[in-house]
């Protein structure tokens, strides 16, 4: 495989792979750096909603898939192969990955995000076994039991959603006091007859030997704690943007997200940041599209004439 490129995109995810495939279409040499998961957060979403085309809604694992055969077909390569480092060099940018350095004239940062950990004891020790952030994958082994979802915002509620079709009950354990984002989630998930509500709760511990048997809940105003049997964890509190890779190269916010243009630009030249990496995303799968494509066309504007930012 050639080591330089005109564009190197890194991150796998929805943002990532339509900034590949718009700027292979406009005729640019295009490496994706895929990390060790194509499709980011969203390939093991059940049903993913408002994106174009899909008006019933599509999962994750077919709509990541889709995305990256049009990328493939459009002519980007791929790399399974995460950042590691940033440095500029001769007025490109070389990039430093587990396989080795490759050269582009351009970058475009789609890292997207992890998702935060609740940070209680038995969090760690029984991820695997009950503790989950997988509810596609993981609902089917919880069939008829009790789970909890901690959390209140779409992803929350999607897997509260999805697990309701298969467990018992799902407990959706908020420290605010109301379900957070999209309305129409927030419609379903209020008159799901499998779905209970505890608000201003907070998971101190999650307990069990072998496998979850529970968690450990306080109120968020009072210092007094109850117990409550539960077969699986689902935490959903929150997503902490990959950029740490460039923290030290590019200048971030104190979330750690890249602050951009309405071009998706970035403060250094040649350097585009799109999905849930740059600062005020609407964390939605058809706006990380959006994201993509419109960080390749500022790209390849970028390289035709080198100005940046240039006339918008």
């Amino acid at each position: 495989m050639s080591t330089e490129f005109d564009v190197a995109i890194a991150g796998g995810g929805i943002a990532g792979m339509s900034a590949a495939a718009a700027a292979a279409r406009l005729g640019r040499h295009t490496l994706v750096l895929t990390g060790d998961v194509l499709g980011g957060q969203l390939i093991s979403i059940e049903r993913i909603e408002g994106f174009p085309g899909f008006p019933e809604g599509v999962p994750g694992y077919d709509l990541c898939p889709m995305l990256q055969e049009e990328a493939e077909s459009a002519g980007a390569g791929f790399m399974m192969s995460s950042l590691q480092r940033l440095d500029p060099q001769d007025g490109k940018w070389r990039l430093t990955t587990g396989e080795g350095e490759i050269v582009a004239g351009a970058v475009v940062l789609a890292m997207g995000s992890s998702l935060r950990k609740l940070g209680v004891p038995g969090e760690a020790r029984l991820t695997g076994a009950g503790v989950s952030h997988c509810a596609s994958c993981d609902a089917p082994l919880l069939r008829n039991q009790v789970v909890a979802v901690v959390g209140g915002g779409d992803s929350a509620m999607q897997e509260a959603l999805t697990l309701a079709e298969q467990v018992d009950k799902v407990i959706m354990l908020l420290r605010s006091d109301a379900l957070r984002g999209q309305a129409s989630y927030r419609d379903r998930v209020a008159t799901h007859p499998k779905i209970e509500i505890r608000l201003h709760t907070v998971v101190t511990e999650i307990f069990g030997d072998a496998k979850v048997g529970g968690v450990r809940l306080r109120g968020a105003h009072d210092d007094g704690t109850t117990d409550v049997a539960v077969a699986g964890v689902f935490a959903y509190v929150g997503l902490q943007p990959n950029t740490g890779c460039v923290a030290d190269r590019l200048k971030v916010d104190g979330s750690g997200l890249i602050p951009t243009d309405g071009s998706m630009r970035a403060a250094l030249a040649g350097i585009c940041a799109a999905g849930n990496v740059r600062c005020r995303s609407p964390y939605r799968a058809a706006s990380a599209a959006s994201d993509g494509a419109a960080a390749a066309a500022t790209i390849d504007r970028y390289l035709t004439d080198g100005t940046w930012p240039g006339p918008e």
